[in-house]
């Protein structure tokens, strides 16, 4: 391990297990009922404890699909790490032979799921709310990197108590969904669990239901064969407000001696890991609840404003998908919009309550879940109540303050405009308008509709008088913005192209990405990650016209590509 310029580069995995620092599980529970060798793979109720030692199961043959350069580079990491027999291993599921001062067992963690801010048990197959959680995902490290703390997990790690009977493995088609999706979304600028490695077996499978090809189904229909995977993904913390809900929960239902001082201890943790530099731990508990919330309100609402700022729509973003440390969490079923439509959603299963336009809501309803969480730790302080009360009520406000900020700075705007903003979102509407080209166009500050037109789907451009309410609009705005000399114009350029990528993740990149990487094939793997880890950049005129470009006709509508079920 060598140090440079305050920086740690990492070139084995004694390097790394230096910097371990389980924060986690050394001031949390443990499930009291665990096994002491972590072989506790069945589905089982989990009534105590703030997590589940479990050992994770190594995937066969492990085969080296991908890492992430540019995450590898900040951690320090060498890339020869990525291939390397005992880095390949661990990061496979392998923790037997680990070095210490790591841990060989990893754990994993057991959450309540709220629905749009509707509480639910069905999910739990004991119906109990009991055994909901990490049913694939186990985290295998916790430490210190450089001056911040890591957590790396392992999706398709095998199965945990949590797994409902289900087989504990990630297919490969998903995970390069997932490990693409965290790189562009860091690269966007948007906080994100990120990519590590990507791993496929080269002998094991599972089957999964999946669509026929061309098909327009909305529900799978097929059972296909495919291979597992396991790519780790790496954040400060993967706790979540679902978490926080289930030991909410517990104590507003006092469902043990201990679930009270479970639900502050986790408080504490929350605030630790995620919100040290914002929180004065010497602070009187109640203070600190007042605090988390406005930290974690400000956090949110400007994690969602920048998902519409970038056409990202999470698709199912129930409590347990929601980082109390207000990032992206759970690529599942998401999608990056083509055409704009305000109710678009990539998940068949989501419904307009998870759609576009509706994030905000959704977000409002998740913090409200999480206030009710916190809610048992104030019973005794009637006014510590009020003050929460409106911290949660003032959630709309905030939200809309941070939306209005965005669009002001998508459109160039020192002062959002309501009249203008709103006969804009009318016309994408009627001319069906391509969400992330429209707004790269208008950020080059063009002088006529032409450029604007490469945006618009079908033959609307043919219609005279809406053509004529486009170039109505386009005087106006530009009336509205500092044009008046070359430099200002430059300059307004410059600035609106910060916030509107040129290149965004679509779907129907995606697909031969994975379908190519099945076949061994990880060209398109690599040419993604070039192209959309630098997405606000001007890339080659041969990248340009394969990634800058309308979505065909022909993947309209088409399963597996317009629309996904939920993540297999």
């Amino acid at each position: 391990m060598k140090a440079t310029d305050n920086t740690t580069t990492i070139e084995s995995l004694d390097d790394l297990a230096a910097l371990a620092d389980y924060s986690l599980i050394d001031s949390l529970n443990a499930d009291p009922q665990a096994t002491q060798d972590g072989v506790d793979h069945d589905p089982r109720q989990v009534f105590s404890g703030h997590y589940v030692p479990v050992k994770p199961t190594p995937i066969e043959n492990p085969k080296y699909i991908a890492h992430s350069k540019q995450f590898f580079r900040e951690l320090g990491f060498s890339d020869a790490l990525a291939r390397s027999k005992p880095f390949m291993q661990m990061f496979s599921g392998d923790t037997s032979s680990l070095p210490e001062p790591m841990r060989r067992l990893g754990w994993a963690t057991g959450y309540a799921l709220s629905i749009y801010g509707t509480e639910y048990y069905e999910q739990c197959p004991f119906r109990t709310g009991n055994g909901y959680g990490d049913g694939r995902a186990v985290s295998i490290f916790e430490g210190v990197i450089n001056g911040k703390r890591w957590e790396m997990q392992l999706k398709g790690g095998g199965r945990t108590p949590y797994c409902r009977g289900a087989d504990g493995r990630a297919v490969l088609r998903s995970s390069v969904r997932e490990f693409l999706a965290q790189e562009h979304m860091h690269a966007l600028g948007i906080p994100t669990s990120c990519s590590l490695t990507l791993y496929t077996s080269a002998t094991e499978t599972v089957r999964r239901p999946w669509f026929r090809g061309g098909s327009h189904s909305r529900d799978p229909e097929v059972m296909i064969d495919e291979a597992v995977a396991i790519t780790t993904r790496v954040a400060p913390s993967f706790l979540r407000v679902g978490q926080l809900e289930l030991f909410g929960r517990r104590a507003r239902k006092e469902e043990h001696p201990r679930a009270m001082q479970e639900l502050e201890s986790m408080v504490l943790h929350i605030i630790a890991r995620e919100y040290s530099g914002e929180i004065d731990y010497s602070l009187p508990l109640e203070e600190k609840v007042m605090l988390l919330a406005l930290a974690f309100r400000k956090r949110l609402t400007s994690l969602v404003a920048n998902w519409v700022r970038v056409g990202f729509c999470q698709g199912n973003f129930n409590s347990d998908n929601c980082a109390v440390g207000g990032f992206t969490l759970d690529y599942g079923p998401f999608g990056f919009m083509d055409m704009f439509d305000q109710r678009y959603q990539p998940w068949t299963g989501g419904g307009i309550h998870f759609s576009f336009l509706n994030q905000p809501r959704a977000a409002e309803r998740n913090f409200g879940m999480f206030c009710l969480a916190l809610e048992p730790l104030l019973a005794a302080d009637k006014t510590a109540q009020e003050r929460l009360e409106k911290i949660k009520n003032d959630f709309p406000a905030v939200m809309q303050a941070e939306m209005i900020k965005m669009w002001a700075a998508k459109l160039g705007w020192k002062r959002f405009d309501a009249t203008l903003f709103n006969a804009l979102m009318s016309l994408m509407v009627e001319t069906s308008v391509d969400y992330t080209i429209f707004f790269r166009e208008l950020s080059s500050i063009p002088e006529d509709i032409a450029a604007l037109a490469k945006s618009f789907y079908g033959d609307k451009m043919y219609d005279e008088a809406l053509m004529e309410r486009w170039r109505a609009w386009l005087e106006k705005w530009r009336a509205s913005v500092d044009v008046a000399t070359p430099e200002s114009r430059q300059a307004l350029s410059s600035q609106m192209k910060a916030v509107n990528p040129k290149y965004t993740l679509r779907e129907w990149l995606l697909v031969p990405a994975y379908q190519k990487a099945a076949q061994g094939d990880h060209s398109q793997i690599d040419e993604l990650q070039e192209v959309m880890n630098n997405p606000y950049a001007e890339h080659s005129e041969e990248i340009e016209e394969k990634y800058y470009q309308k979505k065909p006709a022909e993947f309209f509508d088409i399963a597996g590509i317009s629309h996904v079920s939920c993540s297999s």
